[in-house]
């Protein structure tokens, strides 16, 4: 009984000294704590021998009363929980795993996965990049290219905030920025049906959503989802995600619409708005659907289609209908991953569109690309939990492919892509990537180049 006034007392007294520093806001340090922890572990290890003891003693010479042994069953048990409360006074959680949720990234999903409070996560990525000759004034260079951070804050089980802050270009400066790339209030009302409002990404094809570099082959983002799918790209709006059934995600918005007077012979991309004091004068929709197919292993087949006005009262009276529709599959399945998409969009009154920015806009673009890596490691290293897989690329895309009546198509963005590569992870946070790029066009030259380059998250 000794032991276990000592230890209780022991505990009072760390309970009592850890309850002022935490109303200072001035918490022990975790080494203290697990001292503390240490000790009272010991404590309840004696307190259990006694009273196996005393059982064993009860059973073989009928000495032991039985309201000790209860009295010290009571003890332990009390002992025990206090030894799990000062526990939890570590503030050592487990790391949360790193795995997709609700059409983010892995390190953007990790407030998800927290009881309540804040979360962090972020990802990075740099690159040098040679190309084969100076073509365009285009030069061999080194960029660190984005650093990001995820701040997310759980207030309750079913109302989160979600962020992610972007920093290009290492400096504000010479091309850099700092913009947020999505922050949205989550409601969750029902696993069919929950709301997102806020700055959100437009949900569509495979790097828009979810663009950390572990997550995709080579140094640069497939073309087809940056010329066709203007990724990153963001807007401000407000809509609903969910599972309908096992398998089957969703995830649908009303957003302000893009500006035509952003579009320009290589694409829309300069018709996003990026939730910056953004044109609403028209609005769009959009939506996505995917299935996990459970016959398959590891296959995952969707589409998504975006539909809005676009002329935001800028091109005389044109509405600027604008349309965008991707479909997308893939398969990951004993170290292969696969993965196609293809995209088209079509833009009403091109022919005004193109008088007012003064160049040829495309009426219609088209994109697809189809690529492949396989882990090569387990052949190689059987016990190794790296990860080492060749992959290669090829895509397809013009931002002419039709033209209004009256204006006349550059063949050289009619373009085709070869693209083989090496991504080696030596663990599943960090990425280093070599990759090799051919491209070719119906009309002039496109410089070849060589990527070497390295990303992470946490």
């Amino acid at each position: 009984m000794r032991t276990l006034i000592r230890a209780v007392s022991t505990l009072s007294v760390a309970a009592l000294s850890i309850a002022p520093a935490l109303a200072e806001s001035t918490m022990p340090t975790p080494e203290e704590l697990w001292r503390i922890v240490q000790q009272q572990q010991k404590e309840i290890e004696a307190l259990k021998a006694k009273l196996a003891e005393k059982e064993k003693v009860g059973k073989t010479e009928a000495k032991a009363a039985p309201e000790e042994v209860e009295e010290l069953r009571r003890e332990t048990s009390i002992l025990a929980q206090e030894l799990e409360k000062m526990r939890t006074l570590l503030v050592i959680p487990e790391e949360p795993e790193y795995k997709s949720m609700y059409g983010l990234g892995p390190a953007a999903s990790k407030v998800y996965q927290v009881g309540k409070g804040l979360s962090i996560g972020g990802y990075g990525e740099g690159r040098y990049q040679v190309f084969t000759d100076d073509q365009n004034g285009r030069k061999d260079n080194a960029d660190y290219l984005r650093f990001v951070l995820y701040v997310g804050y759980k207030f309750n089980d079913w109302i989160l905030f979600n962020s992610e802050l972007e920093f290009e270009h290492a400096t504000t400066g010479r091309g850099g920025s700092v913009s947020a790339e999505f922050a949205a209030l989550d409601f969750f009302l029902d696993p069919r049906a929950n709301v997102r409002a806020g700055i959100v990404l437009i949900p569509m094809g495979f790097i828009n959503p979810i663009h950390e570099p572990p997550f995709f082959f080579g140094n640069h983002r497939p073309e087809v989802e940056q010329r066709i799918i203007p990724t990153t790209w963001r807007e401000l709006g407000v809509g609903l995600f969910g599972e309908l059934f096992p398998g089957l995600t969703y995830t649908t918005y009303v957003v302000n619409g893009m500006d035509a007077t952003g579009f320009s012979a290589t694409g829309i991309r300069g018709g996003r708005q990026n939730a910056s004091r953004a044109k609403a004068e028209n609005l769009a929709w959009v939506g996505r659907v995917d299935y996990a197919v459970p016959w398959v292993h590891g296959l995952l087949v969707g589409g998504s289609a975006y539909l809005g006005n676009s002329g935001q009262d800028e091109i005389g009276s044109a509405d600027v209908f604008t349309q965008i529709y991707e479909g997308h599959l893939e398969w990951k399945y004993r170290g292969w991953e696969v993965r196609a998409l293809g995209a088209w969009s079509h833009i009403d009154d091109a022919d005004k569109v193109s008088r007012v920015v003064g160049e040829t806009v495309g009426r219609e673009q088209f994109g697809w690309y189809a690529e492949a890596g396989y882990n090569v490691l387990p052949w190689l290293l059987p016990d190794s939990t790296q990860y080492l897989a060749p992959f290669f690329r090829y895509e397809r895309w013009d931002t002419q492919a039709e033209v209004a009546g009256g204006f006349e198509q550059n063949g050289n963005l009619d373009r085709r892509l070869w693209q083989v590569g090496i991504h080696y992870k030596p663990i599943p946070n960090v990425v280093i990537k070599a990759d090799y790029r051919n491209f070719d066009a119906d009309q002039g030259e496109v410089a070849d180049e060589l990527n070497l380059g390295v990303g992470f998250i946490f």
